[in-house]
């Protein structure tokens, strides 16, 4: 009997690109939110709206595309999403107010969250569980590192080309990664034919019924985009309370998200000794005491520079560890929705790492409210995972 042949791999840096697309215009334009809505002539909520419309709409989009993909396959739905990316940049360019830009900015994101869904859905296509662990790592990355980095070459564009050059860079990059998918990008899965409301509203009941997938995705969104809710108290924290100048918030951050690169490097020679569901529970309990440690620092009234960013190293060296775990095993719980797996997870991470965000602005005390966020949801990510694994 002949052998199914095994899909075509995608070249995993170009998975990566598409991924870090999505996931750096998310924070890229919050340096020069000020600049923009002084030009504009609107007031701070209208413009903090173009911030977390974009959050929702990377969320919500992945359940559309998850879906999309496994009825019409990977390629065309990817390069639709990334042709709306490219040409929302251009109108958020060119915006002549503020009524267009949260408009834009809407379709920007639900372009972008293309990437993030059909990336990891594409690595599965083509990689066995624990091999599928060590290739997600480098798209984890992106998706953690685009928001944290974001605002520094935000912050640099606007100071030198003004803030539209934000959304030109993005629309050049969407541009780029439709020119690089038409020429090196392959099918990796099927075509199930028309999507079929009854059958995807089946499939998405059977996931979220699942307490393995369940308990992965939530698990996955509270080890991994809490996160957020340091990136967004970082300004706050450095310079309200610790008194640093705010050219250090970028510097400090680019510096906390080594660990994360560190970690994606270590995952697939640690995968490889001690298994996918130790890995993913030790390296979310490395993040968890880290994560305990800044909050007992917050406490006891001892919060300093360097003490902060040691835990938050280690906190991120296990994020960079425990996500790619995490989402590896929550696209393979049916191998039969891949695609829809993949954006319900991704709606998952995306809908946590609002709310921790959100959580971490409450209070007069950014450094008591981003550490609570942080311990809590390692705690929570805990229970999820070890409830996840013992229904696998």
């Amino acid at each position: 009997m002949a052998e199914t042949a095994q899909p075509k791999r995608p070249p995993l840096w170009l998975l990566a690109f598409i991924t870090l697309s999505g996931t750096m215009a998310m924070h890229i334009f919050v340096p020069a939110l000020p600049e923009a809505g002084r030009d504009l002539g609107a007031g701070a909520g209208a413009m903090q709206m173009t911030i977390s419309l974009y959050i929702l709409g990377l969320a919500f989009g992945q359940l559309a595309y998850g879906p999309l993909a496994d009825a019409l396959g990977r390629r065309p739905v990817l390069m639709a999403g990334l042709t709306i990316y490219a040409l929302a940049g251009l109108a958020a360019a060119l915006a002549p107010n503020a009524g267009a830009l949260v408009v834009a900015r809407l379709f920007q994101a639900l372009g972008g969250c293309a990437g993030l869904v059909l990336g990891r859905a594409m690595v599965r296509d083509t990689a066995g569980p624990d091999e599928t662990v060590r290739r997600l790592a480098l798209l984890t990355l992106m998706m953690l590192v685009g928001p944290g980095l974001a605002p520094v070459l935000g912050g640099a564009l606007a100071a030198t080309l003004g803030w539209r050059a934000i959304f030109l860079l993005l629309a050049a990059m969407g541009a780029l990664g439709i020119a690089l998918c038409w020429r090196l990008l392959p099918e990796t899965g099927g075509r199930a034919g028309p999507v079929n409301p009854r059958l995807l509203g089946r499939e998405y009941r059977a996931l979220v019924g699942s307490r393995a997938f369940l308990g992965l995705a939530i698990g996955g969104g509270c080890a991994t985009t809490s996160f957020y809710a340091f990136v967004a108290a970082a300004p706050f924290i450095l310079t309200g309370e610790l008194h640093r100048p705010p050219q250090e918030v970028g510097l400090c951050l680019g510096l906390i998200i080594l660990g994360m690169a560190a970690g994606n490097l270590m995952t697939g020679r640690l995968v490889a000794r001690f298994g996918t569901e130790r890995l993913l529970l030790g390296a979310n309990a490395l993040s968890g005491a880290a994560a305990l440690g800044f909050f007992g620092m917050v406490l006891a009234g001892r919060l300093s520079l360097v003490p902060m960013l040691g835990l938050m190293l280690v906190f991120t060296l296990g994020i960079g560890m425990a996500s790619p775990a995490a989402l590896a095993r929550a696209v393979s719980v049916n191998p039969k929705v891949i695609g829809s797996a993949s954006g319900l997870y991704g709606f998952a991470q995306m809908g946590v790492g609002a709310l921790c965000t959100a959580l971490a602005g409450l209070g007069p005390d950014p450094a008591l409210a981003a550490s609570a966020v942080l311990a809590g949801a390692s705690l929570l990510a805990q229970l999820a995972f070890r409830i996840a694994l013992r229904r696998r």
